[in-house]
């Protein structure tokens, strides 16, 4: 009984050794934050009248970044003091984004199903974009 009572120490005492909590910390690479406002006229309709666009040149969007990496992006309709991150739905209109080489589209389309036009911002919103690097 001795021996087995050792034995099963030993083998616990082995498996807890064996464990072992690696922390990873990615300081080489940090995030880009781009803040950048839309102003009322910056937003476009399309031709079917059912999407209010605009467009944000944002340079450091590239290939690999589409590729391999992350992006966040957030809107502000009171000049910074509090984001919703995209995509969302507020009120009956859906919002969302398309990331592209060189910038990044934001879209708002009605969300239900009367075909109706979206409502267009009529003040600046703020928008945060985070760049989510990877090594």
């Amino acid at each position: 009984m001795k021996k087995l009572t050792l034995l099963l120490i030993c083998v616990a005492s082995l498996g807890l050794a064996s464990c072992k909590k690696d922390t990873i910390v990615n300081g080489s690479t940090p995030n880009i934050t781009v803040v950048r406002d839309i102003t009322p006229s910056q937003w476009i309709l399309s031709t079917n009248g059912q999407t209010y666009s605009a467009d944000l040149n944002i340079n450091l969007i590239d290939q690999y970044h589409i590729d391999n990496e992350g992006t966040l992006v957030y809107i502000s309709y009171n000049n910074g003091a509090s984001y919703i991150q995209l995509p969302f739905v507020y009120n009956v209109d859906a919002y969302s984004y398309e990331v592209y080489p060189g910038g990044l589209s934001i879209d708002i389309q009605s969300s239900d199903l009367q075909n109706r036009t979206p409502i267009k911002p009529t003040a600046n919103v703020r928008i945060k974009v985070v760049l989510v690097s990877t090594e």
